[in-house]
């Protein structure tokens, strides 16, 4: 199973966001295609859907930054929304922009959000479902994603997943790579059994 794991580019005064970190701590293989996103919104869905339509992954896991949560949280739906008061790294702020005008309102994950819950949990990682993705470059990656999939009549699972900044709760740099490990090793599993 090839899985496409993605992060971003640091943003709104944050010196360091630990998704791009992570990224780059991830083991290189085969199996693993490894990327950093700008956050910047048309040019991370453009560079996403490129990325899929050239390396075809059996699954998609998006990472971001979530800078006020104390732990990790699996995102359950992406919304057709882009709206933002501090805007992306140029500036735009997206006010009540649909990603799609002619797209769903939103998309669940795809992911097996509750095996890695149990599983962050088993490994005494902090964790919780959030109820969406928000309305940042975050969820516009997760959406776009979710609707390429949709629209192409895929079944790739395809989710996002929120990180809190380092030393949050005590989550190392270490900690995060060794959740989102986790995160990796279930939807390989999961994906192994269809």
């Amino acid at each position: 199973m090839r899985i496409l794991v993605t992060g971003f580019e640091p943003f709104g005064g944050h010196a360091m966001n630990p998704s791009m970190e992570v990224v780059t701590a991830l083991p290189t293989s085969e199996r693993l295609i490894r990327r950093v996103l700008p956050v910047i919104y048309a040019d991370a869905g453009r560079i996403i859907r490129d990325l899929i339509t050239a390396e075809r992954p059996d699954a998609v896991l998006s990472l971001g930054l979530c800078g006020r949560s104390p732990s990790i949280l699996l995102e359950r739906i992406a919304i057709n929304l882009n709206d933002d008061t501090c805007g992306d790294n140029t500036g735009d702020s997206a006010h009540g922009r649909l990603i799609d005008p002619a797209g769903p309102v939103g998309y669940w994950s795809t992911l097996p959000l509750v095996a890695i819950h149990e599983a962050l949990r088993e490994r005494g990682i902090a964790v919780a479902f959030s109820s969406h993705a928000g309305t940042y470059v975050c969820n516009h990656v997760f959406y776009v994603v979710r609707h390429m999939i949709e629209q192409q009549g895929g079944d790739q699972p395809c989710g996002f997943v929120h990180l809190p900044p380092v030393g949050s709760s005590g989550l190392s740099l270490g900690t995060l790579v060794d959740a989102v490990r986790t995160c990796l090793g279930v939807i390989e599993r999961h994906g192994a059994r269809k």
